[in-house]
């Protein structure tokens, strides 16, 4: 019998072996993208601490998780970033595609000053 894969689980093996090359350090941490189909989460994290450095997600807001919200994220997390002093970032897209609501937020984040 021949048994289908979840999604699920594809993107998990994918976002397993994505953490075993992106690391993210003091100097250049690293800007994790997390999407559910009603959410878009985003924090820029220094995985040599454990430690959350800014974040911003939909939860609040009234846009939910399509795109035109996906912007508004990427443009809050770079700037709560810059806030910081960090300019900076390793893109970890969290084993999705780089298409969509992950290209939207991450090319915001970029207009509003973040670097990778």
């Amino acid at each position: 019998m021949i048994t289908k894969t979840k999604r699920s689980e594809i993107r998990q093996r994918i976002h397993t072996r994505i953490r075993e090359k992106v690391v993210g350090t003091a100097a250049r941490p690293r800007l994790a993208v997390f999407r559910s189909l009603s959410n878009i989460y985003a924090q820029v994290i220094d995985d040599e601490r454990g430690a959350t450095l800014a974040s911003a997600s939909t939860i609040k807001g009234k846009n939910g998780g399509n795109i035109a919200a996906a912007k508004e994220i990427g443009k809050a997390v770079a700037e709560a970033a810059k806030e910081k002093g960090i300019k900076q970032v390793v893109f970890d897209r969290g084993g999705y595609l780089y298409h969509g609501r992950i290209k939207a937020l991450a090319e915001a984040a970029r207009e509003a000053g973040l670097e990778f």
